[in-house]
């Protein structure tokens, strides 16, 4: 049996609700995709899927891969959407660079290793998460939290609390762009949520970018950021690439895709799991690969370092019919210097000791730490504090910086909690204050031989 909440009305009950309360959950609820939430008998997904894996690799698959790790030993060169070496092609002007019969691994396949978890549909072809630790919360447990349930949020609404206790600080690149070029080491900003700019390996890369007001499909209502993003598109440094986790609407903004396409255009390369390359592309993205879990590729012209789409747990829905029709998943972005992971929205599952047993170590994890009250509801698509430190130790991060909190209300915690329960967490795991560390809004630093490097 299947039951739809429809989303147009919770969003005009938002706007039009006196109690401020249940205004906040009734925006929550929009955010979460309760729109549209399908709701099935059995909402636990079995470890095999129950649907249509991945298929097994053939013999002639793993003829493939064995060329192809030839290839890579003997100095073959394989690349990423373009393919060939460069400077033996001619250089005419490219229209797109978006392409689906790229998504094979320019030097690796690895979902044809068996060990590895596969992405996988159920019998109405949407994706699912393969794991026993995923479990979308119940039709009773979803009214209690919307009706019941009391938000302990508790944003101020005074500025100068807010400033006093979450700086907003200008980022080093709009107060002095000359030291924006990526040089030696990996330096990360914090633009708030799930944006970070990771600059490594001579690439400038952005996660999840949202700075749009609210997380919403509209600007007069829905989720309202509480601290505005440090900077605007147009006071970003040069941007190489583009990683978006999943299709939610704090996680892939369309005004802020529109931006970034109206300012750097085909020379963006954008990554995004399968099923989201047609919204880019109608969005006017040109430059788009689109890949599934273990698949990797490149930004043109930086071969040395690759994109991988590593797996995540937890769920799509932008509209009232498209819930799990795209993809969601982490990163892994694996340069000749450094590592990077990038794990967007996600609940825990065992895929983090398999991605850090396959790539790790990493020299930094950008890992979330908030919107996890009630558990009960936020367990299977968000982590708390302390299961962001096992990722961590999963990953074998090096260093970690925390993302998603401080930014938007999206769940009951106090919002000043998150980072609180990190240091407690931390500590419980004999692990340093650093290792795993918060930065302010519009805050950087520079993971290099001096960890400690901090730019206001």
């Amino acid at each position: 049996m299947q039951s739809v909440l429809c989303g147009s009305a919770l969003y005009l009950l938002a706007f039009n609700c006196k109690s401020s309360q249940y205004n906040a959950r009734l925006k929550l609820a929009s955010l979460l995709g309760l729109r549209s939430v399908h709701f099935s008998r059995d909402r636990r997904s079995s470890s095999r899927c129950g649907g249509e894996p991945m298929e097994k690799p053939s013999s002639s698959d793993r003829a493939a891969l064995e060329e192809s790790k030839v290839l890579v030993e003997d100095g073959g060169v394989l690349r990423g959407a373009e393919g060939g070496d460069p400077d033996s092609q001619p250089q005419t002007p490219r229209k797109s660079s978006s392409s689906r019969s790229s998504r094979k691994s320019f030097r690796l396949d690895y979902r044809l290793e068996e060990e590895v978890t596969k992405s996988c549909r159920d019998k109405h072809g949407r994706w699912t998460n393969p794991w026993s630790t995923w479990r979308f919360p119940s039709y009773s447990t979803l009214l209690r939290f919307l009706l019941l349930d009391k938000n302990h949020s508790n944003v101020p609404t005074s500025k100068e609390v807010l400033d006093s206790e979450l700086p907003v600080v200008e980022p080093y690149f709009v107060r002095s762009p000359d030291l924006s070029d990526s040089g030696p080491g990996l330096r990360v900003t914090w633009l708030g949520h799930a944006t970070v700019l990771v600059e490594m390996d001579g690439l400038n890369i952005l996660t999840d970018p949202i700075f749009s007001q609210r997380a919403s499909p509209f600007q007069f209502m829905g989720p309202k950021r509480y601290r505005g993003p440090p900077c605007t598109v147009e006071q970003l440094p040069r941007i190489d690439a583009v990683v978006i986790s999943h299709s939610h609407y704090d996680h892939l903004d369309a005004g802020t895709v529109a931006s970034l396409n109206t300012r750097f255009g085909g020379e963006l390369r954008w990554f995004v799991p399968l099923g989201l390359m047609d919204w880019l592309m109608k969005a006017g993205c040109e430059n788009v690969m689109e890949l599934d879990w273990w698949e990797e590729n490149c930004v043109p012209g930086h071969d040395d370092v690759t994109f991988v789409c590593t797996p995540s747990q937890h769920w799509s829905k932008r509209t009232a019919l498209d819930d799990n029709k795209s993809l969601w998943g982490s990163w892994s972005v694996l340069g000749p210097d450094h590592r990077f992971f990038f794990a967007g929205d996600t609940g825990y599952c065992p895929v983090f000791k398999e991605i850090g047993r396959r790539f790790g170590p990493f020299d930094l994890a950008a890992i979330p730490i908030g919107a996890y009250l009630p558990r009960d509801v936020m367990r299977g698509q968000h982590v708390d504090p302390e299961e962001a430190v096992q990722i961590h130790i999963d990953l074998q991060a090096k260093q970690s910086v925390a993302i998603h909190w401080g930014t938007f209300a999206l769940a009951y915690e106090y919002y000043l909690e998150p980072p609180l329960r990190l240091k407690e967490a931390l500590e419980q795991n004999g692990l340093k204050p650093e290792s795993f560390f918060t930065l302010n809004h519009g805050e950087s630093r520079l993971i290099a031989s001096h960890p400690g490097d901090v730019f206001d």
